[in-house]
């Protein structure tokens, strides 16, 4: 059931992003305001409500679950004060949205039209906060369902929306608009119905409490909540979350410097190449990791340590030799990808280019980030996602000198640049926690995996480039094409790939095959 509405809430979601994109474009103005304007809830819910809920909220959740009475009682103490904390944040927030726009880089009439969904953007706080908190509630009392199913509601109400305001108002490449041309109703529409969407995605949980024996009321007697001492163990994890919210900040004022002509990529572009790059991740990375986390935080409780390098380096290894083919594959097929969602093919191509080159060390730190945290240790991970800010934050200013047109392409490759030398870092600094960690026989494999997607890609580039993926050919002349020029790119590169593997004798490959197949049927079994 879990892992059914998963992949059927990232299906709708790619659908969801196909449907926007039909309506308001990529490389537009309208598309860049609403971005950036999704981008300031997001933010804000990052650094206020999931640092209080994954570091505050939730573990007394969990804590209060093996009271006499369930913890019923201490559980809508605790909701009724995290409500009361998402409406005045998300309140605070609506009322600031003009100076918010601005922070994020609007200016002149773009920063009126960022604003314009701002407004109706914002409440989505309290909805996003609301959602994570009952979803919690509910995962702690095993209702685990509810939660991973409640995003297909969100997405469903939000391609209903999108598909009404093409029926009512025209697609983006019927109606161009400049910012000027954006109505109330339609920011209304656009705007109103992202929230919505949200917004029935948390309340619907509301509906599964009974099932798992709770009854919500409104408790305001927070004596003896006691969130002090959880609150002093969630600085490290709360100040990382500022530090990375901060660069994406600077990110999106660099990104907006591009002007509001709609003619270059922009936060739009960024946003949607973002999704595409971290889908392998989500289906690779996270289900290999999942596999050896609870592994390595039990081998780190028994003080065994050769266990725990065992584990870290089986699943670096196996994670490595999957999402390198990835990585090569986005690369060269970056265009076709974009075409699969706009005729603009080329800026947002570029785009994601930028950031599948940091796919592979951005997988490996992921794998590093879990190994510490199953050490409890969250202040190492707090300084090396410091240093990876300041590069970011040096870098994406630097963008600045560049050309409008490569400006969006040009923070992705910063990103992925300040990714690898973090990544690197962290390993160093569990290195030398962990007095070793198999070193030698990762970056065996390691080259192994790199050399291969390089051949790999090289195979694949010269197969695009016969179908005109290059040429404004047959790979890039719709959206089908595309998909069927992808498809066989895909097939050939990893024949090339699987193929290199084998010759150079490694073994990585059916490990990391084993233990995805394995955690994937595991998750189709619950």
């Amino acid at each position: 059931m879990l892992a059914s509405g998963t992949m059927v809430s990232r299906v709708l979601g790619f659908v969801r992003s196909w449907v926007l994109i039909q309506a308001i474009g990529v490389i537009a103005v309208g598309a860049n305001a609403y971005s950036t304007a999704t981008l300031v809830p997001n933010s804000i819910y990052a650094i206020i409500a999931q640092g209080i809920l994954s570091a505050i909220l939730v573990p007394q959740i969990v804590r209060a679950s093996v009271h006499a009475d369930g913890g019923k009682g201490y559980i809508n103490k605790l909701v009724t004060l995290g409500i009361l904390i998402f409406v005045v944040v998300a309140a605070a927030a609506t009322l600031l949205a003009p100076w918010l726009s601005q922070l994020f880089g609007a200016r002149g009439a773009y920063a009126g039209l960022v604003t314009a969904f701002a407004y109706w953007s914002l409440p989505q706080i309290f909805f996003l906060g609301l959602y994570t908190l009952l979803g919690e509630v509910l995962n702690a009392r095993k209702s685990f369902g509810p939660f991973t199913w409640a995003p297909v509601f969100n997405n469903v109400v939000s391609i209903a929306m999108l598909a009404l305001f093409i029926l009512v108002f025209g697609s983006e490449a019927q109606h161009p608009r400049g910012a000027a041309d954006w109505t109330p109703g339609m920011v209304a529409m656009l705007g109103g119905g992202a929230t919505l969407g949200i917004a029935v995605q948390a309340l619907v949980l509301f509906l599964f409490w009974r099932r798992v024996g709770l009854r919500f009321r409104l408790d305001f007697r927070w004596r003896g909540v006691d969130l002090g001492s959880a609150g002093k163990a969630a600085g490290w994890t709360l100040a990382m979350l500022i530090l990375t919210q901060l660069a994406g900040v600077i990110e999106t004022n660099v990104a907006n410097t591009v002007g509001d002509t709609g003619r270059f990529a922009s936060v739009a572009a960024m946003t949607q190449s973002w999704l595409i790059f971290m889908l392998p991740h989500s289906i690779i990375a996270v289900s290999i990791v999942t596999a050896f986390y609870t592994r390595m935080a039990e081998h780190a409780r028994a003080g065994n340590a050769a266990s725990f390098r065992a584990d870290f380096s089986t699943a670096t290894r196996s994670i490595s030799a999957l999402i390198s083919f990835f990585s090569a594959a986005m690369i060269v097929a970056a265009y076709p990808i974009a075409r699969v969602f706009t005729s603009a093919y080329a800026p947002m191509g570029n785009v994601l280019v930028g950031y599948a080159a940091g796919l592979v060390p951005f997988c490996i730190l992921f794998v590093v980030q879990r190994a510490f945290y199953s050490l409890g240790d969250t202040r190492t991970p707090f300084l090396f996602t410091l240093a990876q800010v300041v590069i970011v934050i040096a870098g994406v200013l630097l963008c600045l000198l560049v050309g409008p047109a490569l400006r969006a392409m040009s923070i992705a490759f910063v990103v992925s640049i300040a990714g690898a030398v973090q990544a690197l870092i962290a390993a160093v600094l569990l290195r030398r926690r962990m007095h070793g960690l198999d070193g030698r026989r990762i970056l065996r494999g390691l080259w192994r995996f790199l050399a291969s997607a390089v051949v790999a890609g090289a195979a694949g580039a010269l197969v695009l480039a016969a179908l005109g993926g290059y040429a404004h050919g047959f790979a890039v002349a719709g959206a089908l094409p595309a998909v069927l020029s992808i498809a066989v790119v895909g097939i050939v590169m990893l024949a090339v790939y699987a193929g290199m593997l084998r010759a150079l004798r490694t073994e990585e490959l059916g490990v990391a095959w084993t233990a995805l197949r394995g955690r994937l049927a595991r998750r189709a079994a619950r």
